[in-house]
């Protein structure tokens, strides 16, 4: 029977460690935690539990040290998860069943968001399907943040129900979410000036528009009530911070901005934004009224 190990990145985790090891209970015949120079208690925590602990260096997001933390792993099978993540034990028999029955090198999972105390099931945030469980040596990650895993041989998506899930709890707070953000986008920022992205100034409308429309119209986030409205906005913020960065990076460099072109640029937006307003009602209400309107787009 094939072993399974499973693998954890942390960096000042000791409010979740504890119940993320304890999840993976009667699952990994190994658990490796690698550490990104906690200052806290997490490290002792995870020995004291039976992990397997190694350092490396912090950089301010996971992906860089998860290919470090999986060459640590010594089994046919690698589980990811991050601190803050839980594994169920409906998930764990389907895992383990999986393990000695399929010829898939890899397992994309749907993860369950907690943001802020409530299940977001929009809004972009569910599935959420992440590539966690695979064979050693199939799946590798690029230090790119938010990057996906690159894959080898054949993969298989389990379905996206409550039982199949991965249970992320993400943000308890705005400080949270309004911290993380911050340290992303400078990552993101530097990572496009390296790429030579040149900022123009309408960055600052189209991307948060953008962003706003993918989340809150097209992934239904107005179905998730106020939590949806806000992460909505929040993340609409966040891609407006990234391009601010990106010209801070660029010295502030001057940039000609006439009105006319503003102007247009935001009548635009509006008549977008009555687009999927429409939309939204259609899809909500039914009402004939609101079909005609999408369809001319007024």
């Amino acid at each position: 029977m094939s072993r399974i190990s499973a693998v954890i990145n942390t960096f000042n985790e000791e409010k979740n460690i504890k119940r993320c090891i304890d999840s993976l209970k009667n699952f990994a015949d190994e658990i490796v935690v690698v550490d990104m120079q906690s200052i806290d208690k997490t490290k002792e925590i995870a020995k004291s539990m039976g992990a397997k602990v190694f350092d490396c260096d912090y950089v301010g997001y996971v992906e860089p040290a998860r290919n470090f933390a999986i060459k640590k792993a010594k089994n046919d099978w690698i589980l990811i998860l991050d601190a803050d993540e839980e594994l169920l034990p409906s998930l764990k028999l389907i895992l383990k069943d999986r393990v000695d029955k399929s010829n898939y090198n890899y397992f994309r999972i749907p993860r369950k968001n907690i943001i802020f105390g409530k299940w977001i099931k929009h809004t972009l945030w569910w599935p959420d399907y992440q590539i966690r469980f695979f064979k050693k040596g199939s799946v590798n990650w690029s230090d790119d943040i938010h990057s996906l895993p690159i894959t080898i041989g054949g993969g298989f998506d389990l379905k996206d129900t409550d039982e199949n899930a991965i249970l992320h709890h993400n943000y308890d707070f705005l400080e949270q979410f309004v911290e993380r953000l911050n340290r992303y986008s400078t990552v993101q920022a530097k990572l496009l000036s390296q790429k030579k992205y040149k900022f123009v100034w309408t960055d600052l409308i189209e991307k948060p528009f953008k962003e706003f429309i993918s989340r809150f119209f097209t992934g239904e986030g107005y179905k998730d009530g106020v939590h949806g409205l806000l992460l909505s906005m929040l993340q609409t913020f966040s891609e407006l911070v990234v391009y601010a960065k990106i010209w801070q990076i660029q010295k502030f460099d001057e940039k000609d901005m006439r009105l006319d072109d503003l102007n247009t640029l935001m009548s635009s937006k509006v008549r977008d934004l009555r687009f999927w307003q429409n939309d939204m009602l259609y899809k909500t209400t039914g009402k004939f009224l609101y079909k005609i309107k999408r369809k001319l787009k007024i």
